[in-house]
């Protein structure tokens, strides 16, 4: 047994981790296993990694390609495979992952269960629409294929299904052409929820990529920094190496409080309205901006940290955002990783997929403990009138009812689910 936290801190508590390595004997590994969880690399926020008295199956390990196809880019590599390594073979290759989330630091594993969006939904949906088969392994020893076409209700259960339905041992994934590693970008200033949602409708049809930062501490009078992007039409020349750099401890205190933040706020939104027009960058440093700062989840201080990601449908957005800015400039308890960006209207292909056509914005809270809670029960409440939902991957609180009223879909995922795996989160929102 061994304390294990997620990428939120909130706690430490000992698990029993199981080393996984080989593919032909997991099967055996597995069998009569439980309750368990898989274990990528921990980058969920919450408790969906976490099983707190019982045991991990740990697949960083399961980390090989088993083949390629070069015509038609297909990939089928084992669950531990980070999705960084994909991309360090494949876009010199000209093939990259048609979806890949904030951090590169993900596993197949993780992407498929927590079934992940990127900066580029509006074109491409979610990461489990390019998933074309996956072999599960369960605790009874068996072991089962599905896919879009093989079990596909099976399939729907497992994409975004937070590991219940078993451990993914390998998946096919469809790849799609890159051009190269350098984009296009553009960074436009805006000083409104209004102005933020014209900008998205306009860049949807035209750039591959867009997201946006925002300034939560304003309130409803909300600014913020709008990123674009396309592949450059100049692929010519080696991308810098990326300057590494990391928080080598865990500061006594959150570094953004009540009165550091709006300084950082103010300086971030200025300093990037001076640079805003169109720039040539490497595309991992304009999607993955954080991977370069490792360990900044410590900034949060010893107590960890909250990630509260919301989507709210298109029509109830514009008033439900400036509620949730409202209460948050209100509460002091603002968020500098806020992030905001539309979904598209791409169905996601799970039971307890995330995306929905909307609104959805990300915002990070240190852990102030009930002061904290009382905060996310105001912000809960717009959530569920605007029949909105929270995100799994990011969750570690979400009220039982919450979750069902925003995944109506749930209760289908019970015919699926494998006895042997459970997690933090599977009995706090569904029970034993």
């Amino acid at each position: 047994m061994r304390p294990v936290s997620s990428w939120g801190r909130l706690s430490a508590e000992p698990h029993q981790v199981t080393a996984l390595s080989d593919i032909a004997t997991l099967a055996d590994e597995l069998h009569g296993k439980g309750p368990a969880i898989p274990l990528g690399r921990g980058r969920s926020y919450g408790d969906a990694c976490l099983n707190p008295g019982g045991t991990l199956l740990d697949t960083a390990r399961l980390d090989r390609f088993h083949s390629f196809d070069p015509e038609m880019g297909r990939l089928v590599c084992e669950a531990g495979v980070q999705l960084r390594d994909i991309q360090r073979f494949m876009v010199p290759r000209g093939w990259g992952l048609p979806v890949i989330p904030g951090t590169q630091h993900v596993s197949v594993g993780g992407a498929i269960a927590n079934d992940v969006h990127g900066k580029n939904h509006h074109r491409v949906g979610s990461f489990g629409n390019h998933v074309r088969n996956l072999t599960l392994v369960r605790t009874d020893g068996g072991v089962v294929d599905c896919g879009p076409g093989v079990r596909p209700d099976l399939f729907a259960a497992t994409v975004g299904g937070i590991g219940l339905t078993g451990l993914i041992a390998t998946a096919e994934l469809q790849l799609q052409p890159v051009t190269g590693p350098w984009l296009d970008t553009e960074i436009l200033p805006y000083r409104s929820l209004d102005e933020f949602l014209t900008l998205a409708d306009d860049s949807e049809s035209l750039w591959e990529h867009t997201v946006s930062w925002l300034d939560c501490t304003a309130g409803s009078r909300a600014r913020g920094i709008f990123l674009r992007a396309n592949p450059a039409v100049d692929q010519s020349g080696k991308p810098p190496s990326p300057r590494r750099l990391a928080v080598p401890v865990t500061p006594p205190f959150p570094l953004f409080n009540r009165l550091t933040l709006p300084v950082f706020n103010s300086a971030y939104y200025h300093l990037n309205s001076r640079r805003g027009g169109a720039r040539r960058r490497p595309f991992d440093t304009f999607l993955f901006p954080l991977d370069d700062l490792q360990d900044w989840n410590r900034l949060y201080g010893p107590r960890g940290f909250y990630q509260y990601q919301l989507v709210v449908p298109r029509d109830a957005g514009p008033a439900a955002l400036r509620d949730i800015l409202d209460i948050i400039a209100r509460s002091g308890q603002g968020s500098f990783l806020a992030v905001i960006k539309t979904f598209g209207d791409r169905a996601s292909p799970g039971l307890l997929s995330f995306p929905t056509p909307g609104v959805t914005l990300s915002l990070d809270f240190p852990n102030r403990g009930a002061r904290t809670e009382r905060l996310f029960v105001e912000l809960d409440a717009v959530v569920r009138a605007a029949a909105g939902r929270l995100y799994l991957a990011k969750d570690a609180r979400m009220p039982r009812e919450l979750f069902e009223a925003g995944y109506p879909r749930a209760a289908a995922l019970a015919k699926f689910r494998d006895p042997g795996m459970s997690s933090g989160m599977s009995r706090r929102l569904m029970g034993q």
